[in-house]
C-alpha cells in the first residue's frame, strides 16, 4: 500500500470554529513518520481554514495521548533516516507553534516520551485526571528526548527542574505534572455528563468569537513565540507590528466601542 492510500493517523474534524486534530494509531498512538506527515497536513489544514480559530490536541483512545515515537521504526531505521525523521518532527512542531491560532492538547491517557514533546508545543495542555502518567524516560533507551523535549521542557520549567526530571526518566502522575507546570489545568474524566474531550471543547470555545477576539489571541501567541529568546528591543518591535495590524482591525474597533459604551463586545474575527 502507497503512503497515498494509507488510511491517515490523523484524524481531522471541525466543531464550529475549532479544529480537532486525533492521534489515531492505536494502541498508543506512538508517531511514526507517516504519523508526523499527516499531522504536518492537518495543521496546515487548520491554518489556512479562515473559519477555524483554535486547534484541539487529541487521541483516539482513553489509554495513550502518545507513547512516544514507534521505537520498531526507528530500532530498523538507518542514522541517515532518523536524523531526517528528527528533523521533520522538529519541524511539523514548529509549523503548530507559529500557526497563529491557540493550540490546546487535550491529554487523557498516558503523555510520555515523544507523546510529551508533541504537548509542549502546544500553547495550553489539558490534563485528565488520574488517567496515567507524564514524563521523558529516553534516558532508559540511551538517547536524549529529541523532539524538542531539552529544549521545550527547559524552556517551561528551567534547568534546574528539567535536568533532573530527564536524567531519572522517572514518569509522574498529571497532579504532579500541574505542580511543575507542565499543564495548566486538569478536568476529569467524565463531569456533568461530559466527556474529557467534550470538557475540553467547551473550554476551547472561550478563546472563539464571539466571545473572545480570536485574532488578538492569535497575535498574542505570536508575539511570545515570536519573541522568545530576542533581545528585548527586537522583541518590543515585533510587538509593535503585531498590535498595528489589531489596531486595524474591526475587532479592535469593537472592543474599545464596546468598553466605552459598556456592553460586551460581540468579535468576528476580523
Amino acid at each position: 500500500m502507497s503512503t497515498e492510500d494509507a488510511p491517515s493517523k490523523v484524524r481531522y474534524r471541525k466543531d464550529g470554529k475549532i479544529a480537532i486534530l486525533t492521534l489515531e494509531d492505536p494502541p498508543a498512538n506512538c508517531y511514526s513518520h507517516a504519523m508526523m506527515r499527516d499531522l504536518d497536513s492537518a495543521i496546515l489544514d487548520a491554518r489556512f481554514d479562515a473559519q477555524v480559530e483554535v486547534l484541539v490536541l487529541a487521541s483516539a483512545g482513553t489509554k495513550f495521548f502518545c507513547a512516544g515515537a514507534d521505537i520498531g521504526m526507528l530500532e530498523n531505521a538507518d542514522p541517515v533516516f532518523k536524523y531526517y525523521f528528527c528533523l521533520h518532527a522538529n519541524e511539523t512542531l514548529l509549523r503548530l507553534e507559529h500557526t497563529p491560532k491557540l493550540v490546546i492538547a487535550a491529554l487523557q491517557g498516558h503523555c510520555v516520551g515523544g507523546g510529551l514533546e508533541v504537548a509542549l508545543a502546544c500553547d495550553l495542555r489539558i490534563g485528565c485526571r488520574g488517567s496515567g502518567k507524564v514524563g521523558l524516560p529516553e534516558v532508559a533507551l540511551g538517547v536524549l528526548p529529541g523532539t524538542g523535549g531539552t529544549q521545550r521542557l527547559t524552556r517551561l520549567v528551567g534547568k534546574d527542574k528539567a535536568i533532573p526530571l530527564m536524567a531519572t526518566g522517572d514518569n509522574f502522575d498529571y497532579e504532579c505534572a500541574l505542580d511543575l507546570g507542565i499543564v495548566h489545568e486538569l478536568f476529569d474524566a467524565e463531569r456533568d455528563g461530559l466527556s474529557f474531550e467534550e470538557q475540553v471543547l467547551e473550554y476551547a470555545r472561550r478563546f472563539t468569537t464571539p466571545r473572545k477576539a480570536a485574532m488578538s489571541v492569535g497575535h498574542i501567541k505570536r508575539a511570545c513565540q515570536g519573541g522568545d529568546g530576542l533581545p528585548l528591543e527586537q522583541g518590543l518591535a515585533l510587538e509593535r507590528e503585531l498590535q498595528a495590524k489589531l489596531f486595524a482591525s474591526a475587532d479592535a474597533k469593537e472592543g474599545l466601542s464596546a468598553y466605552l459604551e459598556k456592553r460586551a463586545p460581540n468579535f468576528r474575527g476580523r
